[in-house]
């Protein structure tokens, strides 16, 4: 027995590989296997998800990410008052999604007599069924693009670092209010702002300036999509915020400190640390647009050829009711809202390892 070796058995945390002891004996054996060992401990430390969970527990006083879901998941399964109030929740969900969703499925595919059939799915590649899934996809697309970019810059001002105090309960008070205020209410209140007889409409005549002859109207695509701003920006920043909460400031001091300017900070740190977060909260904003149906309907009146209209028109019959029509409809919009689903879900794991 070596000198070292007791120091090494005292050293070795128990259930941890031998694979930094092997690295101690070649630094001492080899000199290029001594800077490989060093360049591999230096990477280890600075990046310990490179190192198995017991390490990172052991060395790093940190808890393993795989450690802390798997102990979450164990106290949610046998934790019973969990279950008194997550059951309820499941059961609603099921109720109220699942089952409605499948039979929406079910009778996609189903004639008036119960036969097997996709004349009504096809059907969706009939002229005014494609062109409400264009306007549907550019009014989700492009209230979603503004309202993150605009609701980003709102929260990064109102609520992030050396932003003044006061300000952070105001705004997310009047968010969380804003962002649900849709439908009538909300449509009615554009039309007395911007509509032809508007208030603001009314303003801009006196000086001089006629909205109507920019082409603007709240009954078209465009006019909708700065309605639903309304709703969009306020929902962003309610999303945007705990991952604004996440950027420490010791990482902007740090990167001052090295020499970075603010620009180089954000391009190298800022906006790739919080990048899947806005992805997130952009994609969660386009589904929430693509199933919005009150707020189009009381402002057009199914003028504009939208999903969620159609769905209804066809429903009502005011022309002709198909009601197999309207579920193949609402089958393609419940699929399009699972890959928006998907997609949040992915981008939301990307950035949750940021959260405090």
């Amino acid at each position: 027995m070596t000198d070292t070796e007791p120091l090494t058995r005292d050293l070795q945390p128990e259930g941890i590989s031998s694979s930094l002891i092997r690295t101690s004996d070649e630094s001492k054996t080899n000199p290029s296997g001594a800077r490989r060992s060093n360049d591999r401990m230096a990477a280890m430390e600075e990046h310990p998800a490179l190192l198995p969970d017991v390490l990172v527990s052991e060395l790093f006083g940190q808890t393993p990410p795989r450690t802390v879901r798997r102990n979450r998941l164990a106290r949610w399964r046998s934790d019973p008052l969990t279950w008194l109030f997550v059951g309820p929740l499941l059961a609603y969900l099921i109720a109220f999604m699942a089952l409605p969703s499948i039979a929406v499925l079910i009778s996609a595919f189903r004639d008036d007599a119960g036969h097997f059939t996709t004349q009504y799915v096809q059907a969706l590649t009939q002229t005014q069924y494609l062109l409400g899934l264009k306007n549907t996809l550019t009014l989700s697309f492009f209230s979603a693009l503004i309202g993150a970019v605009l609701g980003a810059l709102l929260a990064w001002l109102a609520l992030g670092p050396g932003s003044p105090g006061w300000l952070r309960r105001p705004l997310l008070a009047f968010s969380g209010v804003a962002s649900n205020f849709a439908g009538i209410p909300l449509a009615l209140a554009f039309l007395m702002t911007l509509g032809s007889t508007g208030v603001v409409t009314r303003l801009l005549a006196g000086a001089g300036f006629d909205l109507s002859r920019t082409g603007f109207s709240l009954f078209n695509v465009w006019g909708l999509v700065v309605v639903y701003l309304y709703f969009q920006i306020p929902l962003m920043v309610i999303l945007i915020a705990p991952a604004l909460e996440g950027l420490r400031a010791e990482w902007a001091e740090a990167a001052e400190n090295l020499g970075a300017s603010r620009t180089v900070y954000w391009r190298r740190i800022g906006l790739p640390i919080i990048a899947p977060a806005l992805l997130a909260c952009a994609t969660m904003l386009f589904g929430n647009a693509f199933a919005t149906y009150a707020t189009p309907y009381a402002l057009t009146s199914g003028t504009v050829a939208l999903l969620p209209l159609q769905i209804a028109a066809v429903m009502t019959g005011n022309v002709l009711s198909e009601p197999q029509m309207g579920r193949a409809i609402a089958l393609l919009i419940i699929v399009i809202m699972l890959i928006t689903v998907a997609l949040y879900t992915y981008f939301d794991r990307l950035s949750s390892r940021w959260r405090p």
